[in-house]
């Protein structure tokens, strides 16, 4: 079966290297053009890439439009050399993958790999996206019948399992061009953090020597997107909120709402509800879903008609607090058969005690908020200090960047300062890590101290199947093939990243990581 797959793929390729095939033009000279930092694009938009210069097989000296390095594997570097837009709805991404250590060889295989789908044999770079800001959404390489995707294969391509030290491969995908044209986006890996700003060029793709990308319109193919969702929650945890760029969907607490086993609303529900209710007036929609969900405790009998009266109860309110006109609100229970986190622990189950208010996305927010005073490297806002098996643990924020589509990209590196090995597993463990598929860095929080509302990382919707969704992090996994990324040796340090949705208004904001103390952390 294998065979005749790869016999199918490689009838439909299309040989993008030759100028004769595809009017390309002529190898060029190599760039001397120094790499831009690490995990950003450069400052001004630089020329579409050169055609790399011929030599041995998998060396690509093409200048890079945007660089990142590996959580993981610390010598592991990532370029983009190419990323062409292709016939106005497809996209060519090209990255170069370096061994910059001086004598171990490095598999890449594992790295590349997107872990948000069985992909069986991992030979893949099935791992290579972007961020379409537009859409909210996380965009990979079309999946055709009967194979992973549209991207390099180890075996196909003959590039081999590992990489020696100091020689590169350069590996390709093929995936839906971002929604409306942008000049740039974001280039995103699971090796480590996103790349913004990236120029997308609309000239033909130019390759190395004898590499072939597969044509999307060949065959059927399947597009492969998982939706970013950004929650956020007040600091009483009376409600969070998850944004997916489309809908709002407002969980509101039912400990807040009701007293145990009532369906009567509270003295404090008033002024939750009254926030909601501003949002929903707020909404271009005229259709709320009010769903009432209970933890795991008591049975059926007593959960099923006990959400649906509680939803019945917050959509009367609701009701009477909407001032626009037109507005219908459907109530429906679910008892237990929902929950958003794992019911094993008491804090799962809290949040799971719930009744969800789901809506079209405000087109105006809350009220601008008044800022706080920027904190600069100056302030000593950035840095923070701990512990970890007895070993001094530092860390440091690199950036808080604002993204298109109101995100926000998180960067900061923690590194050992002692003499011994030490695991720092403090990272993944957040108080809402189970509602993840897998173990991520998702111990983070941020804090508008304006407006006293908390940002958490965010998540990437994939639908399961039995029909459920499972979330998984936008931040660095720590997990499965990275299930090693919390254990430092003495001197070692690596980056982390975590995408959140960024107030407007805010031009500081609060940054909590782990057991490090709190930081006031300028948004760039």
């Amino acid at each position: 079966m294998i065979s005749q797959v790869r016999t199918r793929i490689a009838s439909s390729l299309i040989v993008l290297a030759t100028a004769t095939a595809c009017g390309l033009p002529q190898q060029a000279a190599p760039s001397t053009a120094a790499p831009p930092p690490t995990g950003t694009a450069p400052a001004t938009t630089p020329p579409t890439a050169s055609p790399a210069t011929p030599g041995a097989p998998g060396q690509d000296t093409r200048p890079a439009l945007a660089q990142t390095v590996s959580t993981m594997t610390e010598s592991l570097k990532v370029e983009v050399v190419g990323l062409n837009r292709i016939k106005g709805k497809h996209l060519v991404a090209q990255l170069r993958l370096t061994n910059t250590g001086d004598g171990k060889h490095l598999p890449w295989t594992g790295e590349m790999g997107d872990n948000t789908r069985p992909l069986g044999q991992i030979r893949w770079a099935s791992g290579i996206g972007v961020l379409d800001a537009q859409a909210r959404s996380w965009i990979l390489p079309y999946q055709p019948a009967d194979f992973p995707c549209l991207c390099s294969d180890q075996d196909r391509d003959g590039l081999g399992y590992f990489i020696d030290a100091g020689e590169s491969i350069t590996v390709y995908a093929v995936l839906p061009a971002p929604s409306g044209n942008p000049a740039t986006t974001t280039v995103v890996t699971p090796v480590g953090p996103p790349m913004p700003d990236v120029p997308i060029s609309d000239d033909p793709p130019v390759t190395l020597p004898g590499m072939t990308i597969p044509d999307p319109d060949a065959e059927p193919v399947t597009t492969v997107t998982r939706r970013l969702v950004t929650p956020s929650e007040s600091p009483d945890n009376a409600e969070e909120t998850a944004d997916d760029g489309t809908d709002l969907r407002i969980s509101l607490s039912s400990d807040v709402l009701f007293a145990v086993d009532k369906a009567t609303l509270t003295a404090k529900a008033r002024a939750v509800l009254a926030r909601t209710a501003k949002l929903v007036d707020a909404s271009p929609g005229s259709r709320v879903q009010v769903d009432g969900h209970a933890d795991s405790s008591g049975t059926d009998a007593i959960n099923d008609p006990l959400s649906t009266r509680r939803a019945q109860a917050v959509r009367k309110a609701l009701t009477a607090l909407i001032t626009r006109q037109g507005v219908r609100l459907q109530a429906k229970g679910y008892g237990s058969h929902r929950p958003l986190y794992g019911n094993d622990t008491d804090e799962g189950k809290r949040r799971n005690r719930r009744v969800t208010v789901t809506f079209a996305k405000p087109q105006e927010q809350a009220s601008p908020a008044t800022s706080v005073p920027s904190a600069t490297q100056g302030d000593g806002e950035l840095t923070g200090t701990g512990k970890a098996a007895g070993q001094p643990i530092a860390m440091r924020v690199t950036g808080l960047r604002r993204l298109p589509g109101g995100l926000g990209l998180l960067t900061y590196r923690v590194k050992n300062e002692g003499d011994a090995e030490a695991w720092f597993n403090e990272l993944h463990q957040a108080r809402d890590w189970m509602s993840f598929k897998y173990q991520a860095a998702s111990n983070i929080t941020l804090t508008d101290a304006a407006t006293r509302r908390r940002y958490l990382p965010g998540r990437l919707q994939v639908p399961a199947d039995d029909g459920d969704t499972d979330s998984y992090c936008a931040c660095t996994d720590v997990s499965g093939v990275r299930l090693s990324t919390e254990k430092f040796g003495p001197g070692q340090e690596r980056e982390f990243w975590s995408l959140f949705a960024l107030p407007d208004a805010a031009s500081t904001l609060q940054v909590k990581i782990a057991t490090f103390r709190e930081l006031r952390v300028p948004v760039q």
